[in-house]
């Protein structure tokens, strides 16, 4: 039997993003909570659920590569968004949603909001891969979209200037 747990967590009432699946690992075995101070109840609900180390990140600085989930609580400004853009799975303890100056980092896959205790579940591993797969294929679906429209706009841009330079001569 593994010593880590994985779980489910999903948004709360008002909540944007997720589920995400948090599966600890030996490297990847820390939740690092920056809340101002405040411990929230879901830290230990984590703690109990899945087995993983919670470290208070405005007193102690742990590497990235150690943090397998991080807790904010963020109303829109830039601690939302920190994570995420190190594609480190996020939790807001408040109901905020794509926001802020690094809110393009801010994804379904990596960031959920409004978390209660009650909005964390255990899943089997089986369960776990399936989600994350899922995760993953919606991901990519999106980074195609992304890069459809970027070539659409791509080539109107260059019929444009092609347009202007023809007037121009």
């Amino acid at each position: 039997m593994s010593k880590w747990n994985s779980i489910k967590i999903v948004k709360g009432s008002g909540g944007w993003g997720g589920p995400i699946v948090v599966t600890p690992t030996e490297e990847k075995h820390k939740v690092v909570y920056v809340t101002g101070g405040n411990r929230p109840d879901i830290v230990d609900t984590i703690v109990e659920l899945t087995g993983m180390e919670a470290i208070d990140g405005f007193k102690t600085a742990i590497p990235d590569e150690e943090i397998a989930l991080a807790i904010v609580d963020c109303g829109g400004t830039l601690r939302c968004g920190i994570y995420p853009s190190k594609n480190i799975l996020t939790v807001n303890v408040l109901p905020t949603g794509k926001s802020g100056p690094l809110a393009k980092y801010i994804t379904p896959e990596l960031y959920v909001s409004a978390v209660t205790p009650k909005q964390i579940s255990l899943v089997n591993a089986e369960d776990a891969e399936a989600i994350v797969k899922q995760q993953d294929e919606k991901a990519t679906k999106e980074e195609t979209a992304a890069d459809k429209e970027d070539g659409i706009d791509t080539s109107l841009s260059a019929a444009v200037s092609s347009l202007v330079i023809g007037i121009i001569m």
